[in-house]
Order: C-alpha cells, then structure tokens, then sequence
C-alpha cells in the first residue's frame, strides 16, 4: 500500500517541520500509512510500521474534528498526553490535519510526530504545513488516474 509520491509528501513535510516522522494516512481497516518518512533503522529511534490501530495516536481526534490539530507538547493537555503512541514512541509533538474529499468524507490524515516539544511560537507555522500538505495529498488523489 506504500506510494513513492506519498512517501516523498510525507518527507517534505517532516523535512519542512523539521520533524523525524511524517506520516499520509488512510484509515481503512486500521491507519494505513500510504507515506511515511522516519529516521534511518540505525539511528536509535523507534522504527514503526505500515499501519496502526484506528484508536491510537491523535489522528482519530483529527478524523472527528474534521479540522487541524496542532499539539506543540502533547503533555500541555491532560486530554492527550495519555495515548499508546507517547508510550512506544515517546512522542512530545504532533500536528495533523484531515484529508476531507469534495464529498466531505474524511479519508485520513497527514501529520507529523517528534520527541522534541516545539515553542509554542512555532505552532502556527507548523499547522500551517500540514494544512498545505493535506492540500496536497487531496490534489494527488482527486487527479490520480482510475485503474
């Protein structure tokens, strides 16, 4: 289910971030991780998979609210510091937003994670990727040839 033009999205973005882990997702029978960037295997951060569980992680949150969800340092807010995802990854910082086709069905999500907190200051700018980014996907897809 790996997309080069995807994975290159994801790369981007986390590139522009400034983040190690950029993530396209799909949420099919679980989070489907149609582009994904991370650190090297040997670079002694987590490597993580393909997919995940639907409820784990703050894509679900997006996917519900339908807008961006910009998390400069995820243990600011009791509401989601507690997630699987903190615990295995030790995630500090998330910013994602949805992949909402013409039809308004929303599709999945683009986001970016780091160990890192961010300086609140920055969160604007951060958003603001992923939003561009979202943008990006949904042109990929809406112009991406039937087979």
């Amino acid at each position: 289910m790996a997309n080069e033009d995807f994975d290159e999205l994801a790369r981007d973005m986390a590139t522009q971030a400034g983040f190690l882990y950029g993530f396209v997702n799909l949420f099919l029978e679980e989070q489907t991780f149609v582009g994904l960037h991370q650190p090297p295997a040997d670079s002694g951060f987590v490597i993580v998979g393909r997919t995940m569980s639907r409820d784990h992680g703050w894509c679900p949150e997006v996917m519900a609210r339908r807008k961006a969800l910009p998390l400069h340092d995820v243990h600011a807010s009791p509401r989601f510091s507690g997630n699987a995802v903190v615990d295995a990854v030790g995630i500090r910082s998330y910013f994602g937003a949805p992949l909402i086709h013409d039809s308004g069905t929303v599709l999945g999500t683009v986001c970016v994670i780091d160990p890192e907190k961010r300086p609140l200051a920055e969160a604007r700018r951060l958003r603001d990727i992923v939003i561009n980014a979202s943008a990006q996907v949904m042109d990929h897809i809406v112009r991406a040839p039937v087979r």
